[in-house]
């Protein structure tokens, strides 16, 4: 991962600006067993990382607001005997230098170096109820702190959630976070591109997930952003479908909801194509209001558009599109009142996009949805899933149709960050045929 100590750093110093007075602790994620003593691949996280360029588990960062400020970082000494096992440590004194922190300590005094930092704060900011443990982790040190009362010692008299703060920056991102975007976005339209050329009938779907995963590491992606989903057939109406077992047939559609994460933030792609290269007359239907549909929600996202506009874009185009296809009846006001369309398209039509796939950050301020401004990055994803029943015309059983993009709010209206990934029907056809 990229470490730019003065990004990070400037970050700091906007939370402590946030905060006035106080003190904010930030642990990292833990690192988790997948069984016996075989752990999961670590990720950090990601407000942490956001604040620290730090990637390593065990580590904790405090940051003192006011007159004297101050941002510490607790982490693991440095250990030849664990680093022939577990790899490179960077330790307290490099952290301190190469991070750009006033003071770094090992992990190990982090009790102590809290209950002293606490003392004659007013404020402690954490994430509160993220994890029980370090709930009651901080609670215990703060009532240490109000144990030296009589000393003149003064413990925080006021709790805060340091997520309303961090939540809120993290939601505009900076030149530095959509050039990483741009990057995945592009190497996860590759692997989207790679997918449509591999996919034939007969194939699993886990050998189509292989595909992705191995465009996303020949790039430098590591890690995929969230679990991939690869859906042929009927599959593609379970919308978080992630068994990828299944042979693809014939004649089937087959959705590929995937995205590669890139130092530390995700793209989130959604292309669905038919297995054999073309697609039915039934299937081109469906497709097309989809796609209709999108266009419609991205042509509605542009600054001063309130986050649902482009929601309510989308649900139009599809609520008269259901109606052709004979799956709803009435007029599309009638439709959209009765929310009769909810049985083939049961979600909304996006959701913020960063370092976390559904990112942080309010869709509502003061119990309105919230203005679209420059630096905002989500997700534009309609959809229809058509499962059998008696009153659903037989020619569309089982089609599932999902297309998503990444967009970022620009001063001028928006860039989609994942354009290059093909989406028209005659430009999928001729890409699968080549």
């Amino acid at each position: 991962m990229t470490i730019d100590p003065a990004i990070h750093s400037q970050r700091r110093a906007r939370l402590l600006e946030k905060m006035r007075r106080g003190i904010a602790v930030v642990p990292t994620a833990p690192e988790v067993a997948r069984n016996g003593d075989t752990h999961y691949g670590y990720r950090h996280d990601s407000s942490f990382y956001y604040l620290t360029g730090f990637a390593e588990p065990e580590a904790v960062l405090a940051l003192v607001a006011g007159d004297k400020q101050q941002a510490i970082l607790f982490c693991r000494e440095k250990n030849p005997e664990r680093e022939i096992w577990d790899g490179f440590r960077t330790g307290p004194d490099a952290a301190k230098e190469q991070y750009g922190f006033d003071a770094a300590y090992p992990i190990a005094q982090l009790d102590e170096k809290l209950a002293e930092l606490m003392g004659n704060q007013p404020a402690l900011f954490y994430p509160v109820g993220h994890d029980t443990a370090w709930d009651q982790r901080l609670l215990r040190l703060r009532g240490e702190v109000q144990a030296k009362a009589r000393s003149g010692i003064r413990a925080p008299n006021e709790i805060h959630d340091v997520r309303t703060l961090l939540n809120e920056m993290r939601l505009f991102k900076g030149e530095h976070e959509l050039a990483i975007m741009r990057r995945a976005a592009e190497i996860s339209t590759q692997a989207h591109r790679r997918a449509m050329r591999f996919a034939r009938p007969g194939q699993s779907e886990y050998q189509i997930e292989a595909e992705l995963l191995h465009e996303f590491c020949r790039h430098g992606a590591r890690h995929p952003a969230y679990p991939s989903i690869v859906a042929g057939g009927a599959n593609a109406c379970v919308l978080h479908y992630v068994g990828n077992d299944a042979a693809l047939r014939d004649g089937d559609l087959l959705l590929i909801d995937a995205g590669c994460e890139l130092d530390g933030y995700a793209s989130d792609i959604t292309r669905t194509f038919p297995v054999n290269g073309r697609f039915s007359a039934a299937q081109k239907d469906v497709y097309e209001i989809v796609l209709a549909a999108q266009a419609a929600a991205i042509a509605a996202a542009r600054p001063g558009n309130t986050w649902d506009a482009p929601h309510d874009a989308a649900l139009r185009v599809l609520a008269q599109g259901f109606i052709d296809l004979e799956l709803c009846r009435g007029s599309v006001e009638a439709v959209l009142e009765s929310e009769s369309y909810k049985r083939f398209y049961m979600h909304r039509t996006g959701h913020w996009l960063g370092m976390d796939v559904h990112d942080v950050g309010d869709y509502k301020v003061d119990d309105h949805w919230r203005k679209l401004q420059p630096g905002m990055v989500f997700t534009v994803e309609p959809g229809c899933y058509i499962r059998p029943a008696d009153d659903v015309p037989q020619a569309l059983w089982n089609i599932g149709i999902r297309i998503e993009d990444d967009v970022a709010i620009t001063a001028q209206g928006n860039e989609v960050l994942t354009v290059a990934a093909p989406k028209a029907v005659a430009e999928i056809e001729e890409l699968m045929r080549d």
